[in-house]
């Protein structure tokens, strides 16, 4: 305790062996020295209205002209506030605020008052021996720059502890390039940023959702705001940052890194990074092969004929919606956040991650009931196995019972080999879901009783997330009813969305007569799926025109085409917005 002594003791604190390392005034130091005589002495915080005077005294305000000391060593992260006056933040508020809180020395001016230095031990410069002692030196580092980014946080741009940990993670970056130079065997994970041709932030955003998968914390690292901020310096690099992130960037295309999209308590979608399955076990378990790669679903769809892979393109964000269709959309999403899930396993609601529901979207044609599953399945990050139920109906008796049958046993199968749970889509399901025969009936009715009981009895064992679209919903037998754990409706759009609709569909880049309207297109009653055929018929025509241009006489003459004929019936994909 030779330093603390020192720092106390001694009449001139400007030669204390410390007082260089402190960077700060001499009357700073003197409050600091004032500080530690209270807390050696039993008071380890005390209110800097009672510290200032009595070092100042309240004469002629003297105690309020030292006031802005106190505000400079807390910026030098020698002081912490405490107590009441904790929450403020020491950039935002006026240092007034300062007066009546309480204040005590912070860690890092205790350690350099008992060791007199703030040094760290940095690991020796030798050769790597195994993947472990590099990936132990490696996570040391982010361990720096997750410091580095709390200092920013708490707008302590001045503390001594910023050049201090720059410092040493500066020399520590050199010494791990050294080791890894020298090193004779084969560090995997250098391997594959030589492969990939990663640069230094792409580096250090792999080993930080690294040291994740190690460490089992919290997982905030793993958000897309707190990457984006360890590697970025200042405002200009966050913007310049986020590309790494992004749809389009190296590590998402590579397969090096994927992410899942989850609500926040606000409404917003979060992303949450992690690496993937192969690479990770590539790095965790460099001497062992893995004995079972994922059998990708596109490589499977191939090899039998029930269903279509449907790649989901459009979020939720972008599908118009009724506000109480969206509201329910919401719902059934938040299945996925963290916060949800840990209270429904909590209660025993809850076995397994993920969205696990039956769900029947009814609506009239084109009012984005595919779409809207669609948007589901991408944002949760699945892919989509969609079967058209208006071809299970078979001419031979007892074959479309088996056909039931067959599409959850072909989904359980693709599922299971391909270790993934797509979203499995049943469009056009009036038949499978309408009241059952209780006549006596003649061998049609009895197949399709028998049908719809299997049908039954396999939503009943399901397991994982199934949509069922269908256009009426009055007909519906109330066993299946039951079975289903939201019944979502969807109307068709009124004016307001129709003309968001237009807005949207008619292309951006095609020649429009100044005299077009949208607001008077929106006024027909017209589905989404509608728009979208009126818009492609319309288009075609006016194409082989000398004077192509979309004009309002062409729009209307092909909307009263539509509304005369029976073409509402079109399966339509649905609408974005």
């Amino acid at each position: 305790m030779k330093y603390l002594i020192d720092f106390i003791e001694r009449s001139d604190i400007t030669r204390t062996s410390i007082f260089q390392q402190l960077k700060c005034s001499k009357d700073e130091a003197l409050i600091l020295r004032a500080m530690m005589k209270n807390y050696i002495n039993g008071i380890e915080e005390g209110l800097v209205y009672d510290l200032l005077s009595e070092l100042y005294g309240n004469d002629n305000y003297n105690h309020l002209k030292h006031l802005h000391l106190i505000k400079n060593l807390i910026e030098l992260g020698w002081a912490v506030l405490t107590g009441f006056g904790h929450h403020l933040k020491v950039g935002e508020s006026s240092t007034l605020e300062l007066l009546h809180a309480q204040i005590a020395p912070s860690p890092a001016l205790l350690k350099l008052l008992e060791e007199g230095n703030l040094d760290l031990v940095l690991p020796e410069t030798k050769p790597y021996t195994d993947h472990l002692e590099y990936l132990q030196e490696q996570f040391l580092r982010i361990d720096l720059y997750q410091k580095l980014l709390a200092i920013k946080r708490s707008q302590s741009a001045s503390s001594p502890n910023l050049s201090r940990i720059k410092s040493k993670l500066k020399l520590l970056e050199a010494r791990i390039r050294e080791k890894v130079k020298e090193s004779k065997i084969e560090l995997q994970l250098e391997h594959y940023f030589k492969e990939k041709n990663l640069n230094e932030q792409e580096q250090l955003i792999v080993l930080a959702l690294l040291k994740e998968e190690y460490s089992g914390g919290d997982e905030n690292l793993r958000e897309m705001n707190n990457l984006i901020d360890l590697i970025s310096f200042d405002d200009y690099e966050r913007i310049k940052n986020r590309s790494l992130l992004e749809e389009s960037s190296k590590l998402i295309e590579s397969g090096l890194v994927d992410y899942e999209e989850v609500l926040t308590p606000f409404g917003g979608i979060s992303r949450s990074f992690f690496l993937n399955d192969e690479f990770l076990h590539a790095v965790i378990h460099p001497q062992k092969k893995k004995k079972k790669q994922k059998i990708r679903l596109e490589t499977l769809i191939k090899e039998q004929e029930i269903f279509e892979l449907l790649e989901p393109k459009h979020g939720i964000d972008e599908v118009i919606l009724n506000p109480k269709t969206q509201e329910m959309i919401t719902t059934i999403l938040k299945q996925v956040d963290k916060s949800v899930v840990a209270l429904l396993r909590e209660w025993g609601i809850k076995e397994k991650k993920g969205v696990d529901a039956r769900i029947i979207f009814y609506g009239p044609p084109g009012t984005g009931k595919t779409m809207t599953a669609l948007a589901i399945a991408k944002a949760l990050k699945k892919q989509v196995l969609s079967f058209d139920c208006s071809k299970i109906l078979s001419m031979y008796v007892g074959e479309s019972e088996k056909n039931v049958r067959k599409i959850f046993d072909t989904y359980e199968e693709l599922a299971s080999k391909t270790k993934s749970e797509p979203l499995l889509l049943l469009n056009e399901a009036d038949q499978f879901l309408s009241t059952r025969s209780t006549g006596g009936g003649g061998s049609a009715d009895k197949m399709h009783n028998q049908m719809q009981n299997i049908f039954l009895e396999q939503i009943e064992r399901f397991d994982g997330l199934l949509i069922a679209t269908t256009n009426l919903l009055e007909t519906i037998d109330t066993a299946f009813s039951r079975r289903f754990n939201y019944k979502i409706y969807f109307e068709k759009p009124n004016e307001a969305q129709r003309l968001k609709l237009w807005e949207k569909m008619l292309p951006k880049n095609a020649p429009k007569d100044p005299n077009l309207s949208l607001e008077a297109l929106a006024r027909y009653p017209l589905t989404g799926g509608q728009i979208q055929l009126i818009i492609k018929n319309c288009a075609y025509k006016i194409a082989t025109q000398p004077n192509a241009i979309f004009t309002m006489e062409a729009l209307e003459v092909e909307i009263k085409r539509e509304m005369s004929s029976s073409f509402e019936q079109e399966k339509a994909m649905g609408f974005l917005s």
